[in-house]
């Protein structure tokens, strides 16, 4: 294991050296960090949407397809598979500096656009829902009532889109949105219109955020940009 994981490394450290031009452009570091700065704003954004639909949560409903599916725990695919998710893009894009703008931005709005619709749907839980491993890290995401609509079937599926042009991942990612989607109705963790209404919500905030980041787009995508940071570049 110790050999593979220096292997790993030495990739790694080759490929930040391939990718390093990257990080000599001012403009594209200033581009990084606004990304930050706007994924960190919009987890806080979804805190405070979990913590307001918690105490808003209301009464379950009847769902037909959870009605007629039987109870299946799932709860380690839905914590532990979205952390192993999680830590495999963060090596993707350290691999990919070019892809990191873009990306950061693309999942921040995302993000927001989710915690808008927690905020104005206040249904209660399933009523037979299996029960979540929890842990400090997952509990900061986590909530009760935050159900409309599905945060692990909509993020796969963003970075489904978001690298439709490599072939692998983009079959690895949508496999992803498909495993979660089927382990969130099959654990009752949440209702299926959550789960089919994210793939088309999803799809939207894709072609919105190449419309709204429309330089990172670009540099993603090895085109040329139009704009550099809001500046006419013509």
């Amino acid at each position: 294991m110790k050999k593979y994981i220096l292997i790993c490394k030495k990739r790694l450290v080759n490929i930040l050296e391939q990718e390093k031009h990257y990080w000599r452009s001012p403009k594209f570091a200033v581009s990084v960090i606004l990304g930050l700065l706007m994924l960190i704003a919009s987890l806080i954004i979804n805190y405070s949407a979990g913590q307001y639909s918690d105490v808003r949560a209301g009464n379950s409903v009847k769902d037909i397809i959870l009605d007629n599916l039987p109870v299946i725990r799932t709860g380690f695919i839905f914590t532990y598979g979205a952390l192993a998710m999680w830590l495999f893009i963060l090596f993707l894009l350290l691999a990919n500096p070019k892809s990191i703008p873009f990306t950061l931005k693309s999942v921040a709005l995302l993000i927001v656009i989710r915690s808008l619709f927690v905020i104005m749907t206040h249904l209660g839980p399933y009523p037979n829902m299996t029960k979540i491993p929890q842990n400090d890290i997952l509990e900061k995401f986590s909530f009760g009532a935050d159900y409309f609509f599905s945060g692990h079937t909509a993020f796969p599926f963003l970075l489904t889109l978001l690298y439709w042009h490599h072939k692998i991942l983009r079959h690895l990612f949508l496999c992803a949105s498909i495993i979660f989607a089927a382990s969130v109705l099959l654990g009752h963790l949440h209702y299926s219109i959550d789960v089919f209404a994210a793939f088309f919500i999803t799809y939207a905030v894709y072609e919105i955020a190449a419309w709204f980041f429309a330089d990172e787009y670009a540099i993603m995508y090895s085109k040329k940009p139009k704009f550099l940071l809001g500046v006419n570049n013509n």
